[in-house]
């Protein structure tokens, strides 16, 4: 069977982009219809150099704007937001996860599955990338969402790890399945970092970067989660697509890792 919606969960504005920018837009290009669950709208995090905002408290309208811009740019068709509120960066950088009954959370993750109804589903890894403990219950909660399913989901996680790159969002307990050089798609990815204004200081400040566009990440990766796959490769109608769209396992790549 063809592809035809795929659903990706992921904790806060911009996530999206960075993990998966790339393969959203070509999703889109393919005429798979796309729609993206944000947990929460991101009004812990950093308000930009200059802020955004004026006040704080309006940081969270500000990059749910951002999100929708994005979207926009990406060709993702639809948003939902969990109304989770995320919380402000502790002393020391130190990062926590929204607050959430586990179980809820779960629940409102797989009525979107089924509504829409998804084919496949994307979201965070089990490692929370660079170790966030909000992207680590997505994650998890995701993972419980697919399971519930009356019906065959295949679930990947995104950031999966690509021998041979460095990459601090790798999730290093997982090594890609498929990994796609998103240059085809680069423009679109370009496009929706340069609307998460907030967090372009942060893009750049990471890598010492003078512009935005040198934050842009080429190499897009995939893991299956669900169902497993015991050694064999995958298999599936999302793979399927990945692969069409020159997708290859990590053992074949050797892709560019930045556009600088």
């Amino acid at each position: 069977m063809p592809l035809h919606n795929v659903l990706c969960c992921f904790a806060h504005p911009d996530d999206e982009t960075f993990m998966a920018g790339g393969i959203l837009a070509m999703l889109s290009a393919c005429g798979v219809r796309t729609r993206v669950v944000c947990a929460t709208r991101g009004e812990g995090g950093e308000a930009g150099e200059p802020p955004v905002v004026s006040d704080r408290a309006d940081l969270g309208s500000a990059r749910e704007a951002e999100l929708r811009c994005a979207l926009d740019r990406l060709g993702v068709h639809s948003l939902v937001l969990l109304d989770y509120v995320d919380p402000d960066i502790g002393p020391g950088d130190a990062l926590g996860p929204f607050d959430a009954d586990f179980d809820t959370l779960a629940g409102q993750i797989a009525a979107q599955i089924a509504g829409m109804p998804a084919d496949a589903v994307l979201a965070h890894g089990p490692d929370g990338e660079y170790g966030h403990p909000a992207h680590r219950l997505i994650y998890r909660a995701t993972l419980e969402a697919v399971q519930r399913q009356g019906r065959p989901v295949s679930f990947y996680s995104t950031a999966a790890r690509v021998p041979g790159i460095e990459d601090h969002l790798w999730n290093a307990s997982r090594t890609a399945h498929l990994v796609l050089d998103i240059s085809p798609w680069a423009e679109a990815k370009v496009a929706a970092m340069e609307c998460h204004t907030s967090q372009h200081a942060l893009f750049k400040r990471r890598h010492r970067l003078a512009t935005v566009r040198e934050a842009l990440r080429r190499v897009e990766s995939v893991y299956r989660e669900w169902p497993p796959l015991n050694g064999a490769p995958p298999d599936d109608d999302f793979a399927a697509l990945l692969i069409a769209a020159g997708a290859r396992p990590a053992a074949e790549s050797s892709l560019p890792e930045t556009d600088g």
